[in-house]
């Protein structure tokens, strides 16, 4: 199997719809963003077409610090896709950023009987493709101070 830059395999690539375009558009341009409603200042993902707290279709995208922590996760054993094979066990996480959102990611460099909750956590955007730049996440590079 071949790998795209980063080392990540050839994995199904994500579709971005038309809300969630510009999510995409960030990420490729090196800047981890998320939604922000302009009238109540919500952060929300996945991108909507309306403001889930106040129904205001105002929206924006604020750039968030990249560091979080594993607020949830899933080791896969068995391959749901043929691409997966000789990549298991992998880990999906589900990533609360500091800011609050929460992203299902995957986490690199982390054997998964290594990962917890509440781990620290930081992005590293890994270009796939010439259009997807995924947001990974990875132990932090230098100790938090908290």
């Amino acid at each position: 199997m071949t790998s795209t830059p980063g080392g990540r395999p050839d994995f199904p690539l994500p579709v971005p719809n038309e809300d969630g375009a510009p999510f995409w558009e960030h990420l490729r341009a090196g800047e981890l963003c998320i939604q922000q409603c302009t009238s109540c200042g919500r952060l929300q993902h996945p991108p909507r077409v309306l403001c889930p707290g106040c129904g205001s279709p105002d929206r924006d995208w604020a750039p968030m610090s990249g560091r979080g922590t594993v607020y949830s996760f899933v080791v896969t054993h068995q391959a749901i896709h043929p691409s997966f094979e000789g990549h298991l066990p992998y880990v999906t996480a589900l990533v609360e950023l500091e800011e609050g959102p929460r992203l299902a990611t995957n986490l690199l460099d982390i054997p998964p009987g290594e990962v917890e909750i509440g781990m620290p956590v930081e992005v590293e955007l890994v270009p796939v493709s010439d259009e997807i730049t995924l947001p990974l996440f990875r132990r932090p590079s230098s100790p938090r101070v908290e």
